[in-house]
């Protein structure tokens, strides 16, 4: 009976979880019908495709009817499970109290992990009968809440602990795959290891961007510093790169380069800040932002640094 149940499309499984839900929730008179002799009479359930959940309940209770939550231990593993599987961590937890089977179900820790941290050096290998991912899960939120207080340390506990492999790869694509860490430490680590830097920006693809958009997405990822230095030159340059890169066809009929774009990406950072500061009064027209960003980037046409602009004044801050 679980199995069919299983098999049935998702919309019909919600249309019997609700009526079952309706089914359970009667009380009085409002779920009953007189009988011919005057007494109560259950009314007759409506129509449905499929096995009745109702049935089925009834029967692993042994016929008694239940009132209130359902309890998902009387329902097939793989729907609890599922169920479930919408839950955080948190409330996972909470869960495995009551449904001690089910919350503390590997298969939803593993789903969790892999959410949460999509790359993981440990996803890799294989894992011992018996490993508990319940327990990778806590590591994890431990080494996150380390690194958020501490990088390096952060990182240690990581390798420590076996989850991450000391690799420029491996570690660029643990950063790249996570929101878990704190972007200002994150800024300090990578200011400091240049060879991770350089692996996470080959993760970015920004094939068939307009420009703006794949700034903003590569500074979603990769934070701006606050002021302008040393480190934000470097994450223009490498930008730059990796933009022409993934455009050769652009960069061909645009008689774009690397030092072209990288002109514009500060044209378009200056002019972010010109049009979202309250501070500034005197906004930057759309003719002027054209003729200095001309006489930085010869070979760019008035019309896509006009686009460039629009983009800015609609959408916003590219860093933001």
């Amino acid at each position: 009976m679980g199995q069919a149940l299983w098999r049935l499309p998702p919309r019909q499984q919600q249309q019997l979880q609700e009526e079952l839900a309706d089914r359970l929730a009667d009380r009085g008179g409002g779920g009953q019908e007189p009988e011919r002799d005057g007494g109560p009479h259950r009314r007759a359930p409506q129509h449905c495709y499929g096995p009745d959940i109702y049935h089925l309940l009834r029967t692993r209770k042994g016929g008694k009817e239940q009132h209130g939550f359902i309890d998902l231990e009387m329902l097939p593993p793989e729907l609890g499970i599922t169920i479930l599987s919408y839950l955080n961590a948190t409330d996972l937890c909470l869960a495995g109290c009551v449904w001690q089977d089910l919350g503390n179900d590997e298969y939803l820790w593993q789903g969790l992990c892999k959410s949460t941290w999509g790359h993981c050096s440990i996803y890799n290998r294989r894992l011992p009968a018996g490993y508990s991912y319940r327990r990778l899960y806590l590591q994890l939120d431990e080494g996150c809440l380390t690194f958020n207080a501490n990088p390096q340390e952060g990182i240690s506990y990581f390798m420590s602990k076996g989850i991450l492999v000391d690799h420029p790869t491996e570690l660029a694509k643990f950063i790249f795959y996570t929101r878990r860490l704190n972007w200002k430490m994150l800024r300090i680590y990578l200011d400091e290891r240049r060879d991770v830097l350089d692996e996470l920006v080959t993760l970015h693809n920004f094939s068939n961007q307009f420009l703006p958009n794949a700034l903003r997405d590569f500074f979603r990822h990769i934070h701006a510093p606050e002021e302008r230095g040393e480190y934000l030159e470097t994450l223009i340059t490498k930008f730059s790169h990796r933009f022409c890169t993934c455009n050769p066809g652009l960069v061909r009929d645009l008689g774009l380069s690397p030092d072209a774009v990288y002109v514009l990406c500060y044209s378009l950072i200056l002019l972010s800040i010109d049009l979202t500061s309250p501070h500034v009064k005197n906004k930057m027209s759309k003719r002027e932002f054209i003729r200095n960003t001309r006489r930085a980037a010869h070979n760019v046409s008035d019309d896509f640094v006009g686009h460039l602009y629009d983009n800015i004044y609609l959408i916003g801050h590219v860093a933001a």
